[in-house]
């Protein structure tokens, strides 16, 4: 798994733990859901700016997202 996957995976992990919907998320870090969608699917490499938003958002540090 690289490190695109991991990524993914946590925020999608995180977010469902917290009763959020992809758009809800997106709202809440101001992308757009289907970016989101893309990102958990470890289908967009996102910036760090990003990554700051999701974890926001999530509630979370930002390493935590990066966790393999």
């Amino acid at each position: 798994m690289d490190l695109r996957e991991a990524f993914g995976r946590n925020v999608r992990r995180i977010r469902q733990t917290r009763d959020l919907t992809i758009e809800a998320l997106a709202d809440a870090a101001s992308l757009s859901y289907s970016y989101v969608g893309e990102l958990e699917r470890g289908r967009r490499n996102p910036s760090l700016a990003v990554i700051e938003a999701l974890a926001g958002a999530l509630n979370v540090s930002p390493h935590i997202l990066l966790l393999k």
